[in-house]
């Protein structure tokens, strides 16, 4: 699996301008739900339990970086976005550090295996210094895009 084949360019969000954590969920859902990879109507739903999970433990893994997921049953496919902050965002992460880059990801109750491996695959990237780094130096979505490309092998 490669990060490409899950994480949609078009809802990549570049600059988030928000100030909380349930505010920057609430972006990169409605930029799935923009992009056409789930459906609007299922935006509050959604956004709603990923805010109930990181109640139940922040998903903020400490570096600047948050990965707030969920399964849901709206979605058939697995969906994931890319937010950055420049200023950073309180995710009561576990090294208390703002968080600078929140990478969301949507799988389909249907299949646990599936999401697992999106989970993996996920920090397998966030593990290496350079692609965090790269993250969080990128302005542009062209230039998240690009990183994501890049990071996949062969």
């Amino acid at each position: 699996m490669k990060l490409s084949d899950y994480m949609v360019a078009d809802a990549v969000v570049p600059e988030l301008a928000v100030a909380t954590r349930d505010e920057a969920i609430h972006a990169l859902v409605t930029a799935l739900a923009t992009a056409g990879k789930i459906e609007q109507s299922s935006v509050d739903g959604i956004v709603e339990k990923i805010i109930e999970r990181e109640n139940m433990g922040s998903t903020g893994i400490g570096k600047g970086i948050a990965v707030p997921h969920i399964k849901h049953s709206s979605v058939k496919d697995i969906v994931g976005t890319i937010g950055c902050s420049q200023v950073g965002i309180d995710f009561k992460s576990l090294d208390q550090a703002p968080v600078y880059t929140v990478l969301l990801l949507v799988s389909p109750e249907s299949d646990p295996d599936k999401h697992l491996e999106a989970m993996e695959n996920l920090f397998s990237h966030l593990s290496q210094d350079s692609f965090r780094k790269f993250l969080r130096q990128a302005h542009t979505q062209n230039d998240i895009v690009e990183i994501i490309k890049d990071s996949d092998p062969g």
